[in-house]
């Protein structure tokens, strides 16, 4: 009996063996190293060795699987039977003779260090470390770095074993987990910060847009061809001045033959620049200045460098050679912090909210700018840019006055329980054309078919 108290108390030590590399397997994996960086950067000596151990990450991890496997396989090897020892005189004492009270005892035993193993040496070590990684993490990294010490030949062996596995499926085994995030992950962090209160929404909303800004392109961005305001440079400065009054705007893209001849741009100061009895003798293109030029194609983050200094605007051009249209800093702000109006803007309608879930929206909209604007997601066109654009393709022919389309959106402004954002249906109805192109069109949300059915 004395022997089988022993075997117990072996059995206890065991499972909290155990549950510390259960709890430095996921301390190592979750805690925070930018905050494990400036601890040690404070002199914080077991942060310190919390760094040694992430930079040898892959090695500590076997070093806890093998700790774990150990302490597990002693476990079962010794809990069952002196558990069982331990049961069977209190079986007895129930009045059950031999034959039946060893294998009850033996069951009895099994599920009592089943239970006792998977709780106190898997389930408690993983909630804590997960809810409390850098603490873990300090205490732990000491400990556990000495016995990564003391078993490194086995773990080289197993490593080395477990590394040539992976290569045959022609994966690089990596020692250290990757820091970096994607643009992805990194959206859909802001937007769980912002669901669980630690982030302001707005605020999440920004850092989503800055995120994804590499994976948007000039075309995404851009003002089109048809929308911009081109100026010929053989016409007199006056007509910049007047374009400026005109437009609010203050750089004119100047063109030579036609809009794909586009010879650099002019700001309206240049145009203030030349006295007032020469303005209308002084031609645009003597004081027209380079602008850059980017393929439609290019990442809205290497736009950025384009951009910067000079005129702050740049001529997209088409996979062709021709000028898609123009794209300006300000252009890049709005992707990141949605519409900028300054005191040259003039005010223009976009959107109009006729009641709930029901709009008049330019034609000229984008997709994206959609969601913006009313957190409604509707469906990329596969060979369109702009809602007007999208109605189109879908009617297979030039839009009229009253035609409709119906699609499919996602409604972000109203996600479900679990954060989910709902599908709903949506009918747009052309209200205005300009020449070929839809230049207004209305969008509402439809009652939901199944909703209506109840």
């Amino acid at each position: 009996m004395a022997t089988a108290w022993l075997l117990l108390a072996l059995v206890i030590v065991l499972i909290a063996l155990c549950g510390f590399f259960v709890m430095a397997e996921f301390a190592l994996v979750t805690v925070d190293r930018p905050a494990v960086r400036r601890a040690a950067e404070q002199g914080d000596r077991r942060a310190e060795s919390v760094q040694r151990a992430l930079g040898t990450l892959s090695t500590q991890l076997s070093g806890c699987q093998l700790g774990i496997t150990i302490t597990s396989l002693v476990i079962g090897l010794i809990a069952e039977p002196s558990v069982a020892e331990l049961l069977r005189p209190v079986l007895h004492g129930l009045g059950l003779g031999e034959g039946v009270a060893t294998p009850i005892s033996f069951g009895l035993a099994f599920v009592l260090a089943t239970l006792a193993q998977m709780v106190f040496s898997e389930l408690v070590p993983k909630n804590w470390a997960l809810a409390e990684p850098l603490r873990l993490a300090r205490w732990i990294a000491t400990p556990q770095l000495a016995f990564v010490a003391v078993t490194r030949p086995l773990l080289r062996f197993f490593n080395g074993t477990a590394n040539a596995v992976v290569r045959l499926f022609g994966v690089t085994p990596a020692e250290e987990l990757a820091s970096g995030h994607s643009p992805q992950e990194l959206s859909a962090l802001a937007y769980r910060s912002a669901r669980e209160g630690t982030l302001h929404p707005a605020l999440a909303e920004h850092m989503q847009q800055t995120a994804e800004l590499g994976q948007r392109f000039a075309a995404d961005a851009m003002t089109p061809r048809a929308r911009a305001d081109f100026l010929d440079a053989t016409v007199p400065v006056n007509r910049l001045l007047a374009a400026a009054r005109r437009t609010g705007h203050s750089r004119f893209p100047v063109i030579g033959e036609d809009a794909d001849d586009v010879i650099g741009a002019a700001h309206f100061r240049d145009a203030l620049a030349v006295p007032a009895e020469d303005r209308d003798r002084v031609r645009l293109g003597e004081i027209v200045r380079t602008v850059p030029a980017v393929p439609a194609s290019m990442p809205l983050d290497n736009v950025l460098g384009q951009l910067r200094g000079g005129l702050q605007l740049a001529i997209v051009i088409d996979e062709y050679g021709g000028t898609d249209g123009i794209i300006t800093l300000e252009d890049l702000m709005e992707e990141l912090v949605g519409e900028i109006t300054d005191e040259q803007d003039r005010p223009q309608d976009q959107i109009t909210e006729l009641g709930p879930g029901h709009w008049v929206l330019s034609g000229l909209v984008r997709p994206d700018e959609v969601r913006r604007l009313i957190g409604l997601e509707l469906p990329e066109g596969l060979a369109s840019e702009t809602l007007g654009g999208l109605i189109t393709e879908r009617l297979e022919r030039f839009s009229q006055v009253g035609d409709t389309v119906e699609a499919t959106g996602r409604d972000h402004a109203h996600p479900d329980a679990d954060g989910i954002s709902p599908e709903v249906p949506v009918l747009l109805t052309v209200r205005r054309l300009d020449g070929r192109r839809v230049a207004e069109a209305e969008l509402e949300v439809l009652p939901d078919p199944e909703d209506a059915d109840e």
